[in-house]
């Protein structure tokens, strides 16, 4: 069996299984999906969103990069949010990211990748930002762990700026955006204590006038 039929396999096994645990599971699923939560994760594949925290199918709205990212000009996450938040009006936003993150090493490593590059010069300004805070710690696996906490606070507060979260606060009072990262070694994950309902956190720069 060539590696992806067995996936293929073990989707049919997966369907019995579900089946034999509640018959009118995927009748409920295909008919809509209302999600409370938005999740914007990295792409590693050891960071699997449902897995990680016990959920089925259909309760978490998933949109996931390299380093968990939110970059102003990427459409693909800004439709994703978009939907997220006006049509699916889900509670929560949680950007996730992770210690032992390819991405952060790539970019602390000063190497070229090559197209990634691109990419990763923007996990390179949240390293600019804290520089002095990150260069102070002499030991290079908790200098990293730091950076990628540092990665997912800076990653709320930008996702807190656009216009779709700005606009939503305003119209319902919602969605709230928090900040986790998850550790691999341990299958645990840590709230960073940074989460934002309104534009009150915000430097005057950043915040919108209603639309």
């Amino acid at each position: 069996m060539q590696d992806y039929e067995k996936l293929l396999h073990q989707n049919k096994a997966w369907v019995a299984q579900r089946n034999r645990e509640d018959s009118t599971f995927f009748n409920r699923l295909s008919e809509q999906q209302a999600p409370k939560f938005l999740w914007i994760g990295c792409s590693d594949s050891r960071v699997p969103a449902n897995q990680i925290t016990g959920t089925d199918p259909g309760e978490i709205f998933v949109h996931r990069n390299i380093a968990n990212l939110v970059v102003h000009t990427d459409m693909n996450m800004l439709s994703v949010v978009d939907y997220a938040v006006n049509v699916l009006e889900v509670k929560h936003v949680i950007v996730c990211g992770h210690y032992g993150c390819g991405g952060l090493r790539a970019a602390m490593s000063g190497n070229q990748f090559g197209l990634i590059d691109n990419w990763i010069r923007h996990i390179k300004d949240v390293y600019h930002m804290y520089y002095e805070e990150l260069e102070a710690i002499k030991d290079p696996h908790a200098r990293e762990n730091a950076f990628a906490e540092y990665n997912v606070i800076e990653q709320v507060f930008d996702l807190s700026q656009t216009s779709i979260i700005q606009n939503s606060w305003v119209k319902r009072g919602g969605p709230w955006v928090h900040g986790w990262i998850y550790d691999i070694r341990n299958g645990l994950i840590k709230d960073l204590k940074v989460s934002m309902k309104d534009q009150s956190e915000l430097p005057p720069v950043y915040k919108l006038k209603p639309h």
